[in-house]
């Protein structure tokens, strides 16, 4: 290359990309509108108080701990996307205070404790609710039932440290019947989202929605989301056939509880799933087999945030089993010393 009738020598890549990560992030943010518009149909104010006091507190940490100049971290717009993915795995009348935190321990010990964005092991949404599920298990497993687009629960303005008001009407989630009831729940309404729950795992159609988006606009890896339903729902399906009256069947495991959403903008993270497609297929079916085994077999109703995060673990394992040899290396011949 010569400028100025100068050789300039340059390194690698000289195209430059045009996907950045503020673009990915706007994707994602608009790839969660339709669930978030659920959200708000079904359980009205709260569940926009809910996701912005989760979104407030990841940037006000942000903002707060983040190196370099105060506020520049928050132009790739991730800081954003935690809070509102952390929002939407929250229950409608869960504390606003409490949703705050939350935010923050995502920011703090999901991101930043690891160096900042690009550098972080576990996905910092899942960090900040896994906080909230072991600080607030009693907050983060009361169910509200529906209250239309006007809803405001009582539990949403809970003083800090204090308990929280009960709300007049309470609902067990489709997988909490199923579970602890053997109770099924129609397909119809788990597509729509006429159901108890976190705020965005009702609808598993608004997800399914915000996935095509993501596809289309290549903002996402289709095979982790293909991987993880096809493990899980043939997993399912199996375990139906040999016990039906103990275990649903594919489509309601794969409609029900955040499998879908968890899929869709939890596993997709590209910093904390794996590089190589092959490493996608391992680490999809990995999650999906790891969901199934938890809500069949385990305490809990629910297990995408577990079977997430350790996959989450497992990821660079995969990338370093995966990692190709450099053009005209064997591999190394065993047993051998130097």
């Amino acid at each position: 290359m010569s400028l100025d009738g100068h050789l300039v020598v340059r390194p690698a890549p000289f195209l430059n990309p045009t996907v950045t990560t503020p673009r990915i992030m706007l994707d994602v943010l608009i790839a969660l509108v339709p669930s978030l518009a659920v959200a708000v149909r079904q359980f009205g104010l709260s569940a926009l108080l809910v996701v912005a006091a989760a979104t407030a507190g990841c940037i006000a940490t942000e903002w707060t701990l983040a190196p370099g100049a105060r506020g520049q971290s928050l132009r790739d717009l991730t800081a954003l996307v935690t809070g509102v993915l952390l929002g939407l795995t929250l229950p409608p009348s869960f504390p606003l205070w409490m949703a705050a935190l939350g935010g923050g321990v995502a920011i703090a010990l999901g991101k930043l404790a690891w160096g900042g964005l690009g550098h972080n092991l576990f996905n910092p949404s899942l960090v900040g609710r896994a906080f909230l599920q072991a600080a607030f298990p009693i907050a983060i497993t009361t169910w509200v039932a529906p209250g239309g687009p006007l809803a405001l629960y009582r539990g949403n303005f809970a003083l800090p440290l204090l308990a929280a008001p009960a709300d007049a009407l309470t609902a067990a989630t489709p997988l909490g019947r199923m579970k602890f009831l053997g109770e099924g729940t129609p397909i119809e309404p788990l597509l729509l989202g006429d159901i108890g729950g976190s705020l965005g795992e009702t609808s598993a159609l608004a997800a399914l929605v915000g996935l095509a988006w993501l596809l289309l606009r290549r903002a996402c890896d289709w095979r982790i989301p293909a991987a993880i339903a096809l493990s899980a729902g043939l997993f399912a399906e199996v375990a139906h056939r040999i016990a039906p009256g103990r275990h649903p069947g594919a489509l309601f495991t794969l409609a029900a509880g955040g499998l879908l959403f968890g899929a869709v903008f939890m596993a997709t993270d590209p910093v904390t799933s794996p590089l190589a497609p092959r490493g996608a297929w391992i680490f999809g079916v990995g999650t999906g087999v790891l969901v199934v085994l938890i809500r069949f077999w385990g305490g809990l109703p629910e297990g995408v945030m577990y079977a997430i995060l350790l996959m989450n673990a497992a990821t660079p394992l995969i990338d370093r089993a995966l990692q190709p040899r450099a053009f005209g290396h064997g591999r190394p011949a065993s047993g051998g010393g130097r």
